[in-house]
């Protein structure tokens, strides 16, 4: 990613593999939640006028692609699975550690002593990474749905039948749905996307 006042910022996106950055290590910021893209904006633009580039590496705000369903359309979002958190590779030094902790939105850094953070590793970060890859590959829904609970059939062949759910498998993005058909409770297998709540 180009800043733009020039630097250049590296993100770690889902799937990348993560060489480590000679000198450097990863340490886990605390920011607003909500404000994590921003507090990474933030860093940057500090980075920028400080002149410290050569003293930073990557950033990673991890999230995951979720399924909403709006409008009996299915719409697919990103949402943060660490809220509140933003990991940035650095030299850590008081420059640095005064650079990051004094920016505006942060709270500071995670682990460690009060003004030495303590770094996590490049397997830590590397299993955040393939998370969010396998968020990236098979989206999961942000509706959820509990075992007793009412749905209306909106999509196949049981279009506007209502009935119990059974059954819930989000791995799979599937319901176990019992329907009342000529009278008879009879189980059916659905995806998310073919029921609503009621």
């Amino acid at each position: 990613m180009s800043d733009l006042n020039g630097a250049m910022v590296s993100q770690v996106a889902a799937g990348d593999s993560l060489t480590p950055t000679p000198g450097m290590q990863w340490y886990v910021v605390h920011a607003y939640s909500g404000m994590e893209k921003a507090v990474e904006r933030n860093i940057v633009e500090r980075i920028n006028r400080a002149g410290m580039q050569s003293k930073f590496g990557r950033f990673l705000v991890p999230t995951e692609e979720v399924v909403e369903i709006k409008n009996g359309q299915k719409k697919t979002t990103e949402r943060r699975f660490f809220p509140g958190y933003v990991l940035v590779e650095m030299v850590m030094d008081d420059e640095t550690w005064h650079l990051v902790k004094h920016t505006n939105k942060v709270t500071g850094f995670v682990g460690g002593a009060k003004n030495r953070p303590a770094p996590i590793s490049e397997e830590d970060v590397q299993k955040i990474v393939d998370q969010m890859q396998v968020g990236t590959e098979k989206p999961r829904h942000k509706v959820e749905f509990e075992t007793g609970e009412y749905v209306r059939v909106k999509d196949g062949p049981f279009t506007d039948f209502n009935g119990t759910v059974e059954e819930v498998n989000y791995d799979k993005n599937r319901v176990r749905v019992s329907v009342t058909i000529f009278g008879r409770a009879t189980p059916v297998e659905l995806e998310f996307s073919q029921i609503e709540k009621t």
